[in-house]
């Protein structure tokens, strides 16, 4: 499959009329619980001739692209827009800079823009979309006798990045285990999520699982403590970040 993706990337590359600076997966391949049918999360970031970016008027700064009957979901943003992501402190861009899943990487690129996320990562920015995404997947399965794992899953990526975030003041790791493997938890509630890790390595994305009523209550337990203490987390880690310059150089010598 991967020579698959990095083919497919290219015709998008050629077709577009772009350069491809990074290409790398994300979803649960990149996250380390996938199941046999999980499709392949492919995200760009690409950049244009120099001449693109001098118009008075903004352009589309995205690219979407569904292929191989869909088991290929690839998006793409614009180098530019993801500077502006990265002063927000878009919690998605800064997992994309950490995949392990990588099909391509130009030269630099990374070196540019690792220093840059750590400037740029605001812990309060950080914890209300992992609580808000959080709490939306965790409603769909509070409460319920059967729930997808992936739903399981996705809730409890989203209270360790919560409790990754108060407890080390830093950006969570995209790999699920090793927040899992480094944070303070009870030992026998890390051996159950190993345990359902495994098992969702071998079953398809519409299995139903019975509740799992210690991990519920621990994600409970992590989004009201992340709801009670996030008013007290700082804004960005550095108040300046010579993101033009780090555009400039893109732009010239990538």
């Amino acid at each position: 499959m991967r020579e698959t993706i990095i083919e497919a990337i290219r015709k998008i590359e050629e077709e577009r009329n772009i350069q491809i600076l990074f290409a790398c997966e994300t979803g649960s391949r990149a996250w380390g619980f996938p199941s046999p049918d999980s499709d392949y999360d492919i995200r760009i970031i690409y950049k244009h001739q120099t001449s693109w970016y001098l118009s008075v008027s903004e352009k589309k700064d995205t690219l979407e692209a569904m292929l191989n009957d869909g088991d290929l979901d690839i998006t793409g943003w614009d180098i530019r827009k993801c500077l502006r992501l990265l002063w927000k402190s878009n919690s998605a861009l800064l997992e994309r800079l950490q995949s392990p899943v990588v099909y391509y990487v130009e030269p630099g690129f990374l070196e540019i823009m690792q220093p840059l996320a750590e400037a740029c990562f605001a812990p309060v920015a950080s914890m209300y979309h992992y609580l808000n995404m959080g709490k939306n997947s965790f409603e769909e399965i509070d409460g319920k006798d059967e729930v997808k794992l992936k739903k399981l899953f996705y809730a409890l990526r989203a209270a360790f990045a919560c409790k990754w975030i108060l407890d080390k003041d830093s950006i969570p790791p995209i790999v699920f285990q090793k927040m899992l493997d480094e944070l303070d938890i009870p030992a026998a509630l890390r051996t159950r999520i190993y345990e359902l890790i495994e098992l969702k390595s071998g079953k398809n994305e519409d299995y139903l699982h019975p509740e799992e009523a210690a991990i519920n209550a621990f994600i409970r337990e992590q989004f009201e403590r992340s709801e009670k203490e996030s008013p007290n987390l700082k804004g960005r880690k550095q108040k300046t970040a010579d993101l033009d310059g780090a555009f400039l150089t893109v732009l010239n010598t990538l």
